[in-house]
This record gives C-alpha cells, sequence and structure tokens, in this order.
C-alpha cells in the first residue's frame, strides 16, 4: 500500500468553469501510469496528453471508477478538498506504477475528457497475483485554498 498525495492540474479550473466536470453525475476515474509519464500541470487538459499508462493482469485499460468522490468546503481553512474511497486493484500483476492520474471519463474521447488531478509515489509500485493499493492522504486526494 502506497500514499499518494495529489495536486490539481491548472487546467482543470477551466474545465470545472467551463461545465465540463460534474462530480455529481459525471465518472471520475484513476488511471495508473509509469514514471516515464510526465506531468505537465500548465498544459495537460484532456486524458489524450496522457502516456505510459501501465498494462497487466488485474487493471483494466483506463483505470478504475473511483467511488465515494465527495467534495467539502473547510470554512476554518477556506480550503477546498476532493476525496474518494481508496482504490485497490486486486489479484494484480503491475510493473513500474509510479504515478496516477485522475480524469473524468464521462465525455465520449479522450480529447474530451478532462483531467483533475496527479498524484505521484516516491517509488515504483508492483504486484505479482497481488493487490496493488492506493491510499490517499488524511488531508483528500488534493486541495486548494480559495481565500486568505
Amino acid at each position: 500500500m502506497a500514499t499518494f498525495t495529489g495536486k490539481f492540474y491548472g487546467l482543470f479550473f477551466k474545465s470545472l468553469l467551463n461545465k465540463e466536470i460534474d462530480f455529481d453525475t459525471d465518472n471520475i476515474k484513476i488511471m495508473l501510469c509509469t514514471n516515464s509519464y510526465t506531468f505537465d500541470q500548465d498544459t495537460h487538459q484532456y486524458k489524450s496528453s496522457i502516456t505510459n499508462e501501465v498494462s497487466g493482469t488485474g487493471y483494466t485499460a483506463g483505470g478504475q471508477t473511483l467511488t465515494s468522490v465527495t467534495v467539502t468546503y473547510d470554512a476554518p481553512t477556506n480550503t477546498i478538498k476532493l476525496d474518494a474511497a481508496d482504490p485497490s486493484w486486486t489479484g494484480s500483476t503491475l510493473t513500474g506504477v509510479r504515478k496516477a492520474v485522475i480524469y473524468d471519463s464521462t465525455p465520449g474521447t479522450d480529447a474530451t475528457r478532462p483531467l483533475i488531478a496527479y498524484l505521484e509515489s516516491d517509488a515504483d509500485l508492483s504486484t505479482t497475483s497481488g493487490t496493488l493499493s492506493i491510499t490517499f492522504d488524511a488531508a483528500g486526494i488534493a486541495t486548494v485554498t480559495v481565500a486568505a
């Protein structure tokens, strides 16, 4: 099990404000990538920008749907938190998992599926007929301060 702390893609907020994402009804997924994928917070906006997705037994291309997705506001800290249940891939044989990407899979093509957040482990993770689990940080997948 690895703990991942996430950061929002910068263009996630543009997609959100343009009504391309609806957390109440859309299908939010997490996909796994190797260390060869380079995050670009400032230019990657859609899933079509993602490269080097892992493959292996127990993993479906495109990743898995996150469950219990929540968006909460904390007035004392003026932060918005995105969170979900911790995902896992049971019975998986995977090699070189280092990064994860959260995106909205509802739109019809990878060129229109908005990226939301990215996460990185400090080491490559692998399983052999085992379970790969990601534990989101206690503060949530990612947070943003909306006022100071």
